[in-house]
């Protein structure tokens, strides 16, 4: 079972499945099953009684849809994955997979970001509520293995990235808000696009297919308390990807820093030797290929659509 199976990385995930071979896969639909709901959680496993249970389903956004609903986000976040495993523990799955976030990193962590410092300071503020909810999953799995025997692992992506990305302003994150808006711009003629915060924060980013191959590898081979972190190991600059996307996407307009709004967390970049010790997981995309295939999916798309308007 896929909890968030037909969103961003849960899509990849159950299609890289599906080529390795395997056939029974189940991903709850919201429209059948709201996982905030705790009947519909026992429905759910009563019906399709998986073995395997990974968690995905989230309720995300960037900056901007953290500081407009942190209670939407803690509280979803943290209801769900909280009723999920402990369903998963009374129905005996053999093994629980869970998705935390990079978000439930102190602010100032050193970096490279190291598993064992999560516990070191508070998160940045922006995001607080979704990465203290998902930090609360990690102490939920450990308890419930310490307690219960329960074979659940806490696994900590990077921002992720790739073609079938979420490209909301309203909700989306860095990359597909960056795409979008020199699409727009070069479309409409404009001569600037407008850029939250100064361009100096650091980010690390996974290409969405490396991701969904490091939760198979982990769901086969790791069994242990400790959270591992899933990422690149490569650190860019917000004011570097910036300039890198408008290249890539012909823009050759100003760029302007609005430093009325929030950076976020100043640095971002995780130390990924655990995973490769404890699952052999590497990421392999570079990430100037990963970048070209998402912008050429938005692309492809984006015309598309436009032909269809005017057809």
């Amino acid at each position: 079972m896929v909890t968030g199976g037909a969103g961003f990385l849960g899509s990849n995930l159950v299609r890289r499945l599906g080529q390795m071979g395997c056939r029974e896969i189940f991903v709850p639909h919201h429209s059948e099953y709201d996982l905030t709901h705790s009947d519909a959680i026992e429905r759910l496993f009563a019906k399709h009684r998986p073995e395997v249970l990974i968690h995905l389903a989230a309720k995300v956004g960037g900056i901007g849809a953290n500081r407009a609903n942190p209670g939407r986000f803690f509280y979803d976040n943290a209801i769900m994955g909280i009723q999920l495993v402990d369903a998963a523990r009374r129905h005996g799955i053999e093994k629980t997979v869970v998705l935390g976030t990079i978000c439930a990193y102190p602010k100032f962590a050193p970096v490279p970001f190291r598993e064992d410092d999560l516990w070191s300071g508070y998160p940045e503020e922006t995001n607080a509520p979704y990465g203290i909810a998902k930090k609360a999953l990690l102490v939920q799995c450990q308890s419930y293995r310490e307690q219960y025997g329960m074979n659940a692992i806490f696994l900590l992506p990077v921002n992720l990235y790739g073609p079938g990305d979420n490209f909301d302003l309203e909700s989306s994150h860095v990359i597909p808000a960056l795409i979008r808006k020199c699409a727009e711009a070069v479309d409409q003629g404009r001569d600037q696009i407008v850029l939250w915060g100064d361009g100096s924060p650091t980010r690390e980013f996974l290409y969405v297919e490396d991701a969904a191959e490091g939760i198979i590898l982990a769901t086969e081979r790791y069994d242990k308390p400790d959270p591992v972190n899933l990422g690149s190991g490569v650190e860019i600059s917000i004011g570097n990807l910036a300039a890198t996307i408008a290249g890539m996407m012909g823009f050759s307009g100003r760029i302007v820093w609005d430093a009325t709004k929030p950076n976020g967390q100043p640095r971002r970049c995780l130390d990924v030797s655990c995973a490769e010790r404890e699952f052999g997981f590497r990421a392999t995309t570079p990430f100037e290929i990963g970048l070209r295939k998402t912008i050429e999916w938005y692309q492809s798309r984006h015309l598309a659509a436009a032909s269809a308007l005017h057809s």
